[in-house]
């Protein structure tokens, strides 16, 4: 073996040779990458003893594309699109060998090889979609050359992985192989021997020949995949890109898909997205714990409380390959939990989002008990009952005398003090905040909550916990309302006050899915159950007209059949119902408030810029790190879009002036001090840095 440079290795094997990539941990296509292959490349082109070519990786995967530390750094020669063109126009054939995920760059990079094969656990995917991208280096051009334009413009507009199984079947790769390198190799070796044509990818036409006689086809095929994504600029570039595979010479296609790629990298949709992608990758980085801090290690978990919440949980672990008891009160709240989470596998399964069988191999991680003596060997429990703080500190007080030294102790509160739960036990450097977002085993945002006691060692399990599942962990500060639901609780009151200011439900709603959230706050309410923020505003004291009285009548959302909606015959489609439009009207009438018509913008505006005004507070206060925490956790946790890049991001291209302004006027004209603009708020807009220029508590906190 020679290596050409530190990330390339060149070797021959009797007439083969072996470019192998070697940059861990992914072999991302960096300079120095691309440029070895270039050399390693030519060195076997003018081998005269090599015949033909094998392109491989070490490690654990085949070139998860590109390298994320070049983003928006000048670009160096040699390009990715030249090391493609390159490996096509090699007089000798090169087969790929596929292993591990081999994503964006990497597999277009294997679309410019002559031959592919893939180990048979190997997943391919275009996912540049999710960074607000197309792929930009002839992927929309190559994969329907060889899958079909349908099949090719589901797999780029969705970004979700192919199986080899898959990749057979539709043309991506020509063969599975229990050795990647030696298959390759071997295939090669027949490739020679039977003489055997090596056409370029983009030579080949017979997949566009139907989409060429008749779009339609490829006309539904987009329209599905894209119907769910409107506002989106990606998923449309992406259909268009691959439409002009079948409608464009291939030179003419490359030459659009860069034109594409290059308005998209440059505009804000993908700014955001791909802010969005470093944030969360920022957010598990904690100021002050330094990398001597290592989670524990955890083979068994417990969850107390068998409802919904608590069984969702106790299903990430299970999905994670955890063993997980449930704890419940009595045998049958046990049960009816147990079966709850067997349903829930179980219509996974029929809907084909779960292999056959999955039930029955997660079920067999579950236990059940109400004996709480059984927690001695949990390495993790998580509490998940009702939302009442003296509940809460009994349960973690019980706790304390059964869970082994060491074991950490979380709580599930969505809204309560942390630290007053940890006090209830003597060991508070051992809990924590585990807030999971219903369904608990769907939704990806998990916040994780410290303690004035809560120590590095318990954060990071709780973060590894987290990763493990699947889970985006953000970790924030102890307050009413955490990072999230405490921004949210200043929408609630916007979305009270302009009922009774004039506008109504469907119109509110109606505004912020033009947005791009995925539902509206009165469906979401009506989908959440209305009861649960009566319960907890009479705990608190505090009154909303409108949806307390929704409430005494009974009116609870989805599961009543009626809410701020009505649903029909247990339709779950929210229809505008006259006998909520006279209470809000009667409401009004009641408090004295003269109603007047509210535009879509402003209705906007006190959605979204009141919670712009509390991200400003709760990093004042030190409860977030950083402003992109708070992005992180209202796009995987809150529905925020993507492609909006979460209100921080959003209000930096809003401009924080205008803001501010906005904020003003709304203080005075509805007489709320609340919504007086919060000094860092102030302070970040006469600066001119914004939320972006905001480092103050990760650098205090680091220093």
């Amino acid at each position: 073996m020679s290596k050409i440079n530190p990330a390339v290795d060149y070797e021959t094997h009797g007439g083969i040779a072996l470019i192998a990539i070697d940059s861990p941990p992914v072999n991302a296509l960096s300079h120095a990458v691309r440029a070895g292959l270039i050399a390693a490349l030519d060195a076997a082109e003018q081998d005269s003893a090599v015949h033909a070519i094998v392109l491989g990786c070490r490690g654990r995967t085949f070139s998860a594309g590109a390298d994320i530390t070049e983003f928006g750094k000048p670009p160096r020669e040699p390009g990715l699109h030249a090391v493609i063109e390159r490996f096509e126009a090699s007089a000798k054939p090169i087969v790929a060998a596929l292993f591990g995920t081999t994503l964006g760059g990497g597999l277009e990079l294997a679309l410019g090889c002559h031959f592919r094969v893939a180990a048979a656990d190997a997943r391919m995917g275009l996912p540049e979609v999710k960074l607000g991208l197309l792929p930009g280096a002839g992927g929309t051009q190559r994969l329907p050359r060889l899958i079909g334009p349908e099949a090719a413009v589901a797999a780029i507009v969705s970004g979700k992985m192919i199986s080899a199984k898959a990749g057979l079947a539709d043309g991506l790769i020509d063969g599975i192989v229990a050795d990647p390198i030696q298959g390759a190799m071997d295939f090669a070796r027949a490739v020679l021997a039977n003489k055997t044509p090596s056409p370029r990818v983009r030579d080949r036409s017979e997949k566009l020949a139907a989409a060429k006689a008749d779009p339609a086809s490829f006309e539904k095929a987009a329209a599905e995949a894209t119907k769910r994504l409107k506002g989106m600029e990606a998923p449309a570039a992406c259909v268009q890109s691959v439409r002009n595979a079948f409608t464009l010479d291939f030179d003419a296609g490359l030459a659009a898909e860069r034109d594409l790629f290059m308005k998209l990298v440059v505009g804000d949709q993908s700014r955001a997205q791909r802010h969005i992608f470093f944030a969360e990758r920022e957010a598990q980085k904690i100021p002050g714990m330094g990398p001597e801090v290592k989670p524990a290690k955890i083979t068994r978990a417990a969850v107390l409380g068998g409802g919904t919440m608590g069984g969702g949980i106790a299903m990430n672990f299970a999905n994670a390959g955890i063993p997980v008891t449930i704890v419940e009160t009595d045998a049958a709240a046990l049960t009816c939990g147990l079966d709850r989470v067997r349903e829930t596998y179980d219509i996974s399964v029929k809907r084909g989002a779960l292999p056959e069988g999955t039930t029955e191999k997660r079920m067999a991680l579950f236990s059940g008990t109400t004996d709480w003596s059984k927690l001695a060997d949990a390495d993790v429990i998580i509490e998940a009952v009702f939302e009442e703080m003296e509940l809460k500190k009994q349960i973690f007080a019980k706790l304390d005398a059964h869970a082994r030294p060491g074991a950490l102790l979380a709580t599930n509160t969505s809204t309560l003090d942390v630290d007053a739960i940890a006090n209830a036990t003597k060991r508070p450097h051992d809990v924590l905040g585990m807030h999971f977002f219903s369904p608990a085993n769907v939704m990806k945002l998990l916040e994780i909550v410290r303690g004035k006691a809560t120590s590095h060692q318990a954060i990071a399990t709780a973060i590894a916990i987290g990763k493990a599942m699947g889970k985006v962990p953000v970790v924030v500060g102890n307050c009413d309302g955490f990072v999230g639901n405490r921004m949210l609780a200043r929408r609630t009151t916007e979305c009270e006050r302009l009922l009774l200011e004039g506008a109504l439900p469907h119109q509110v709603d109606a505004v912020i899915l033009k947005f791009g959230f995925p539902m509206g706050p009165f469906a979401m309410g009506d989908l959440a159950g209305l009861d649960v923020g009566w319960r907890i505003r009479k705990h608190r004291g505090v009154t909303a007209p409108i949806s307390d009285a929704l409430c005494e009548q009974g009116r609870f959302g989805q599961k009543t059949g009626s809410g701020y909606y009505v649903y029909e015959n247990g339709s779950r489609t929210p229809t505008p119902d006259p006998v909520v439009e006279k209470l809000i009207m009667d409401s009004s009438a009641k408090l004295g408030i003269t109603r007047r018509a509210i535009s879509d913008q402003e209705i906007l505006e006190r959605m979204t810029y009141p919670m712009i005004n509390e991200a400003a507070r709760i990093l004042e206060e030190g409860i977030a790190i950083r402003p992109s925490d708070i992005d992180v956790v209202w796009i995987y946790g809150y529905g925020w879009p993507v492609w909006r890049g979460g209100p921080c991001f959003h209000a930096d291209l809003v401009g924080l002036p205008t803001i501010v302004e906005r904020l003003e006027h709304y203080a005075t004209a509805i007489n709320d001090p609340g919504l007086a603009p919060a000094a860092l708020l102030k302070s970040l807009a006469a600066s001119g840095k914004g939320f972006a220029g905001f480092t103050g508590h990760a650098q205090a906190a680091a220093e």
